[in-house]
């Protein structure tokens, strides 16, 4: 078997949901550290094999494939313990709905290149750029907090696909000083997440450059 290549920033939320999946199927990989501050993922040999120039892009098994959660699908379909989603389609349209609040809804709208542009293009001040942050990942959270099981996490008693998507979003969330105190459910399962070894091997932390 080939190596398998993950192609990612260290603070991406979408790169750090692809590890804590990887970490959690026991997958080996190698990291090849791609970063957005330099416009890495804008090299042509990257856009080449990504058109898109985003990350993560993992190679494996020949294919180079993108978007998190289409990688996390494949590597579900490949390494099937555990299980992001269930095979019960109602609980599988269940944890889908509860991912994609945050991977469609509200981290696209609040990730670097959102951020970048409307402080640089559109000239918005700083305190401009981090309430639009706020408003969105409030937003996304009111719904997911309505949505959180009263015990456990997502996925009861193991993470599920709407488990590996909160935790990144509440790191990025973290960095902008959002107020947690409406959310005591996400924050419960957030911290029984981060104390699992899967998470805290995929943290930014273990895996930001010198």
């Amino acid at each position: 078997m080939k190596d398998i290549i993950l192609f990612d920033y260290w603070r991406s939320s979408a790169s750090y949901r692809v590890r804590i999946v990887l970490n959690l199927k026991n997958v080996p990989y190698t990291r090849v550290p791609t970063s957005l501050l330099d416009n890495e993922q804008k090299a042509p040999d990257y856009v080449a094999r990504n058109p898109q120039g985003f990350v993560p892009m993992l190679s494996i098994d020949g294919y180079d494939l993108t978007q998190s959660l289409a990688i996390i699908d494949y590597l579900d379909a490949h390494y099937p313990d555990p299980a992001m989603v269930s095979s019960n389609p109602a609980d599988r349209a269940k944890t889908l709905a509860q991912a994609l609040i945050i991977a469609a809804d509200t981290h696209p709208i609040d990730n670097l290149r959102i951020l970048r542009y409307l402080k640089e293009q559109m000239g918005q001040s700083q305190a401009a750029v981090d309430a639009w942050y706020w408003h969105w990942i409030i937003e996304g959270f009111t719904a997911l907090e309505a949505m959180a099981p009263e015990e456990g996490l997502f996925g009861g008693d193991l993470p599920n696909l709407a488990d590996v998507c909160l935790v990144p979003q509440m790191a990025n969330a973290r960095r902008v000083d959002t107020p947690f105190a409406q959310f005591p459910k996400l924050m419960r399962i957030d911290a029984a997440l981060t104390a699992l070894p899967a998470f805290v091997a995929a943290h930014p932390d273990q895996v930001k450059p010198d």
